[in-house]
């Protein structure tokens, strides 16, 4: 799950020209616009990151103005998303970490605060996600994406395609010293994958949920129409595996606006696990050969990540170009991993981080 709240230190404070009320705090690699004198340096804070949408409680009401949703889907709240004050990004929010703790007055809360006063150091990290009722605001998956739901996902072993963002694990960056890596084009579409169990079972999923093969989804019908399953099982038996899950982003007209102005869908593959592990940039690529299947646009391949983008600014500035040349306008970022399939303790999975466009980010509506 992704953390979208979490107890941090300030690692900076920094002024905006021009600017006499407000200024910038730096957490983890994220930078939020704050009140003037609000937080110094050292100063602990609960981060809450982009995306997260907020319950009504007194501590967020001067969220209410800018921020305020009433979604059928959601609920009532108070959504973050990236904006920008007097030139700058603002991506998420920090706010005093006893001034939110007390306002959120259960057990959970009153233990850690107990806890901070007798060891600050211990809780930097920890996740209050659910402690303070935060939410991933989510636009919910419809007919034109998914079709009918039978199943959650994790129960059927897919796993999310949720990539980290770099903001949110700087470390990320170091975890790339000395290894070679490829870029890929982060689509803007709908994550969808296919897979078959060890007990033979094709499934069709969306981000969230499994749907059911009864022509709602237009996911399904692609994969019908191009015959994969056939395809999968055939190559299965010819490398004998006992399964496989292939993701990717849907893309098709009614999605996300279709940017790629596309006339029909399309599916771009991601990741491949084999029997449990994920293949690295070859055998994708050799993959999706034998499948007939498009793969995510290449953008790059090099040595040494931290060598060639040395810091957090210089992957926003590449997630900023269009490199794609199929995709008009602003793109929404890259995608980084590794050739070879790395283990990264930083996330406990496979070695993996996603850089999201600012440009895109502050143009996106909900």
């Amino acid at each position: 799950m992704r953390h979208l709240a979490t107890i941090q230190k300030v690692e900076s404070v920094s002024s905006i020209e021009g600017a006499d009320m407000i200024e910038l705090a730096h957490v983890l690699g994220w930078q939020c616009v704050t009140k003037k004198h609000e937080f110094k340096e050292g100063d602990l804070c609960v981060y809450f990151e982009i995306d997260s949408f907020l319950p009504e409680a007194p501590i967020f009401e001067f969220l209410r103005s800018s921020s305020f949703k009433n979604s059928e889907f959601m609920g009532r709240g108070f959504r973050l998303k990236t904006q920008r004050f007097r030139g700058e990004i603002s991506q998420g929010l920090i706010l005093p970490v006893y001034d939110v703790l007390q306002s959120f007055k259960n057990e959970e809360t009153l233990a850690l605060i107990t806890e901070l006063k007798h060891n600050s150091d211990s809780v930097i990290g920890k996740d209050v996600t659910e402690m303070l009722g935060v939410k991933l605001f989510e636009i919910p998956e419809t007919a034109t994406t998914g079709g009918t739901v039978i199943a959650e996902i994790s129960s059927i072993g897919v796993p999310h395609t949720d990539e980290t963002r770099i903001q949110a694990e700087p470390k990320l960056l170091e975890a790339f010293s000395g290894l070679s890596y490829y870029i890929t084009t982060k689509m803007d579409g709908s994550s969808h994958s296919v897979a078959i169990d060890e007990d033979g079972i094709f499934h069709v999923t969306g981000h969230n949920y499994e749907y059911k093969d009864d022509d709602k989804s237009d996911m399904y019908r692609l994969v019908k129409k191009i015959n994969l399953e056939t395809r999968i099982r055939e190559y299965m038996k010819e490398n004998g595996l006992k399964k496989i899950t292939l993701q990717g982003e849907f893309c098709a007209p009614g999605i996300q606006n279709n940017k790629l102005k596309l006339k029909e869908p399309h599916w771009y593959v991601f990741t491949v696990i084999e029997n449990g592990m994920r293949v690295g940039l070859n055998e994708l690529k050799n993959i999706c050969e034998a499948l007939k299947l498009e793969m995510v646009p290449l953008e790059e391949t090099g040595e040494d990540l931290p060598g060639v983008y040395p810091s957090i600014d210089a992957l926003l500035d590449r997630a900023g170009e269009n490199r794609c040349h199929a995709y008009p306008g602003t793109p929404e970022g890259i995608v980084i991993r590794p050739t070879e399939p790395v283990f990264c303790p930083l996330i406990s999975s496979s070695l993996s981080m996603k850089v999201i466009n600012n440009r895109y980010l502050l143009k996106a509506k909900d």
